[in-house]
């Protein structure tokens, strides 16, 4: 009790100095976890830029489709009509993206008869929310996948995937537990969503505060703790044999690079590996021409475009 009093009230030189230190401590504490929060809030609550676009003006004469959410709610989409009966291809865009920015590669696909379907994740462009870098967001592809399976246009046992780093995760998840995945192209992959959280946390360059990304882990394992017991998807994809694959490394991602490297060593066959200079949203018009040809040439490889008998 009286080193307690001591604490409190000092009166030496010793307790005061050890009074002062506690204190700088305690603020120290204090602050890197303000700026912690302030960061993750950040990261998983990213600006949003909904594009505002006209179905009726949209080349491919698209139509809205809404499927419905494990928690009931609805979520729309955009529907790009192929062949009649024909698989249909699910694009997921990746963090900060949205549905918008991966049209051109639906046209390319529809070019070759694939229906094809892109709608916007949690937190991401029209969607409103925050963001849990993969975990929501794969119930959100499932539910997608099984609305589409209900319509009378498309074939119903086939789908193809394409996902780029949060969109695939979400197409590794899918593609292992639903036997209707028959192809699937997954671009800057990670094996869990507290990978995605890492990058962005060194990406903001606050790393050089000390424990900045041990505050942003665990706040963020805390906000997502009924997934704690979520597996690496890299330990499931034993499931994915059979199903062809493609997985792309961008080599100015080179974390998630080095992630894809990871993951594609532990997926069984059949798989393919190509390597991009630069991201698919940083491309320019003739780099991304060439990488959606890869897309589609292993689709039609894979998956072609027929219609159901």
């Amino acid at each position: 009790m009286a080193v307690l009093s001591e604490l409190r009230y000092p009166t030496t030189r010793l307790a005061k100095v050890l009074s002062g230190l506690l204190a700088l401590i305690l603020f120290a504490i204090v602050s890197v976890a303000a700026i912690s929060g302030y960061l993750l809030y950040q990261i998983l609550k990213p600006p949003r830029t909904p594009a505002s676009l006209d179905l009726n003006t949209m080349m491919g004469h698209p139509t809205t489709f809404t499927f419905t959410l494990a928690d009931g709610t609805q979520r729309e989409g955009w529907f790009f009509p192929g062949l009649r009966g024909a698989p249909t291809v699910i694009l997921s865009h990746g963090y900060t993206s949205q549905r918008a920015d991966v049209l051109t590669l639906v046209t390319a696909l529809q070019e070759h008869d694939y229906n094809a379907f892109v709608f916007d994740f949690l937190g991401h462009g029209a969607t409103a929310g925050v963001t849990t870098l993969g975990y929501r967001e794969t119930g959100e592809l499932r539910s997608a996948l099984q609305g589409l399976a209900t319509r009378d246009d498309v074939d119903p046992k086939h789908f193809g995937m394409w996902g780029v780093d949060m969109g695939a995760y979400a197409t590794l998840e899918v593609a292992s537990s639903d036997p209707r995945v028959s192809a699937f192209v997954v671009d800057s992959a990670y094996d869990d969503p507290p990978d995605l959280l890492e990058v962005q946390v060194r990406r903001s360059g606050l790393t050089v505060i000390p424990y900045v990304s041990r505050f942003c882990g665990f706040a963020f394992e805390m906000l997502n703790y009924q997934y704690r017991k979520e597996p690496p998807v890299s330990t499931h994809l034993i499931a994915t044999r059979g199903i062809p694959k493609l997985f792309v490394q961008s080599d100015d991602q080179p974390a998630l690079a080095s992630d894809t490297a990871r993951i594609f060593t532990k997926t069984p066959e059949p798989k393919q590996m190509v390597n991009n200079r630069l991201s698919y949203r940083d491309m320019s018009d003739d780099d991304r021409r060439t990488y959606e040809n890869q897309v589609v040439t292993f689709f039609l490889q894979n998956m072609p475009a027929t219609a159901q008998h």
